[in-house]
């Protein structure tokens, strides 16, 4: 069995239900609860699991939340000081 995601046109949902019904036996349609609170879940769960590796063997850095905040005001002040030129 394989399991795949598929988008309908909204004007061909009734066809393509008519079909499954017909097909019944070899189809079987679930709802995803995490694609209908975010249709983008799986690609940002497979995008976080990289950064997470990346972080992990070193090709990332995380910074604590004093270290972001530092390294931001250093860009909006190099922002501010490019702007000005």
């Amino acid at each position: 069995m394989q399991t795949m995601a598929i988008q309908i046109q909204d004007d061909y949902v009734n066809d393509f239900m008519s079909y499954v019904n017909n097909h019944s036996d070899s189809i079987t349609i679930t709802k995803d609860k995490n694609l209908e609170y975010d249709p983008y879940f799986y690609e940002r769960q497979k995008q976080l699991q990289q950064d997470i590796e990346d972080i992990d063997n070193g090709h990332a850095e995380m910074l604590s939340s004093e270290q972001f905040d530092t390294e931001m005001d250093i860009f909006f002040k190099d922002l501010k000081s490019n702007a000005n030129i």
